[in-house]
């Protein structure tokens, strides 16, 4: 932030005093950000957003009264601000996240660790940077609902809403699928799209830790017609299902055409790689692969990208002025001549002409 320039305000809601004394002590500790004040739930916090006018919110999940998601969403309803979700890594606190991430949450950032003194200092990182990347997202009212009309010319769902059955083992096609930040609403939107019956299998990498990508496959699997997963290593990869890469490991392709995990050196400073997943899936299915890179922070998903392209695969990404972080797709943009650029909501349409097309 050069000088002269306003401080980001930030409102710290959390129903732990101690807490909101901590996260309140780091935000005041960064040159860049204003701590303009504090609540103690989400009926408190929807008042105080109304006088205080924050930039960015930190929002607790578990709060008595009116929980992290329910005040999440009113507010996304009247009053949409960017907000990081202060998370416990507990099974019912990720799935909760995952909830709030897909209802407009930019991001999250794991505070179970401070309670066990364990990374109290990488917490103390972590969490300014988010807050600082949360100012730049774009939000807007009721996100979680917007729908756009496919665009002209392409074909519709009900069009391809039918059974095509197995030819060979392996998938006749693969969809590989990345994001980063604002990913889970926008694997969401994309996922909502596909009905049963595509004559492809699905790889998702979606920059998260481990356990939350459990709970991202699941709700993944509630909302969509497809079987949706976390990958375990050693599935035959089959038309008609998807699988998430967990966090901490790579998704990549065994010899015999199975899924793989790998614990090697993470990539773009992020384990799981889309780099890796799509380079791995362009190198095994070649010209079968279509690659889509959704909203994200970072370059990563560039150069796999430009793997499939090379292996004469198809490559669709989001238009960046609808991404709620532009990174990833401007960096594909700057680096590929890719087949399609669309806005998130016509992504899933975009994969099913493609799929439509190579079946005719």
């Amino acid at each position: 932030m050069g000088e002269g320039q306003r401080k980001l305000k930030v409102l710290v809601v959390d129903d732990s005093a101690f807490i909101r004394k901590f996260i309140g002590n780091i935000i005041r500790e960064d040159k860049e950000l204003e701590l303009v004040g504090t609540a103690r739930d989400g009926y408190d916090a929807l008042e105080k957003c109304k006088s205080l006018r924050p930039h960015v919110l930190t929002l607790d999940v578990d709060m008595p009264r009116l929980n992290g998601l329910e005040t999440l969403r009113r507010l996304m309803g009247e009053n949409p601000l960017p907000v990081v979700m202060v998370s416990s890594l507990t099974r019912e606190g990720s799935a909760i996240t995952i909830e709030a991430l897909s209802s407009g949450a930019v991001d999250f950032v794991n505070k179970l660790a401070l309670f066990k003194g364990e990374n109290a200092d990488g917490f103390k990182d972590e969490l300014p940077e988010k807050i600082k990347t949360a100012a730049r997202a774009r939000v807007c009212r009721d996100q979680a609902n917007v729908r756009m009309p496919p665009a002209p010319g392409l074909a519709s769902q009900p069009v391809l809403a039918k059974q095509w059955g197995m030819k060979n083992s392996l998938p006749r096609n693969i969809v590989a699928i990345a994001s980063s930040t604002g990913g889970p609403r926008a694997l969401d939107l994309v996922f909502r799209d596909l009905p049963a019956g595509l004559p492809a299998a699905f790889f998702v990498t979606q920059h998260m830790p481990a356990g939350f990508t459990e709970s991202l496959s699941q709700r993944l699997d509630r909302i969509s017609d497809l079987k949706v997963r976390e990958a375990k290593g050693g599935e035959n990869i089959k038309e008609g299902e998807a699988y998430v890469a967990p966090g901490g490991y790579h998704l990549v392709v065994h010899k015999h055409g199975l899924t793989q995990l790998s614990s090697a050196l993470p990539v773009q400073h992020v384990r799981p790689s889309a780099d890796v997943m799509m380079g791995a899936l362009a190198e095994f299915f070649g010209k079968v692969v279509i690659g889509v890179i959704l909203t994200g922070m970072g370059r990563d998903g560039a150069e796999g990208m430009a793997r499939i392209k090379a292996k004469g695969g198809r490559t669709i990404v989001q238009d960046p002025a609808t991404a709620v972080i532009p990174s990833m797709p401007q960096a594909v943009l700057k680096n590929v001549k890719v087949d399609m650029v669309v806005p998130l909501e016509q992504i899933g349409t975009c994969i099913m002409r493609l799929l439509h097309d190579k079946e005719r």
